[in-house]
């Protein structure tokens, strides 16, 4: 059987990023009052929480097209680390009510999007010639 990397990447930015959409338009509807709590209960600015826009919203939608995935996910492994240490820090070596990494999840999110980072989008993407693609 042939290999078609590319076809892999777009299905790798496709199912990573659907999920994420998921909870960032959830926030779109819900409000980021919580968010904005957690910043301010660490000391950081409360605007700092309306990142959680670009990190759940933007970056997926670029990523699922192709457009400047590296960027992208670039911010996307960012917001994943983020999520960790404002609000599951504590989670980091424990295990949840099934026997599975409590930060598996976030930790696989982290981890593709960080492999999207080195690997970029593929030839299934909107922009293909920047190096930021």
């Amino acid at each position: 059987m042939k290999k078609n990397n590319d076809l892999g990447l777009l299905l790798t930015r496709i199912i990573i990023s659907a999920p994420m959409l998921c909870y960032g338009i959830s926030k779109l509807i819900n409000g980021i009052d919580f968010i904005k709590a957690m910043m301010v209960d660490e000391g950081l600015p409360s605007f700092f929480a309306y990142g959680v826009y670009i990190g759940e919203v933007i970056a997926p939608l670029l990523m699922i097209i192709g457009f400047r995935t590296r960027i992208s996910s670039f911010i996307f492994a960012i917001n994943c680390l983020t999520i960790i240490l404002l609000s599951q820090l504590q989670n980091v070596l424990s295990l949840n009510e099934y026997g599975g990494w409590a930060l598996e999840l976030v930790a696989i999110y982290f981890v593709i999007s960080v492999s999207l980072f080195f690997t970029g989008g593929g030839r299934f993407a909107v922009s293909t010639t920047s190096k930021w693609d």
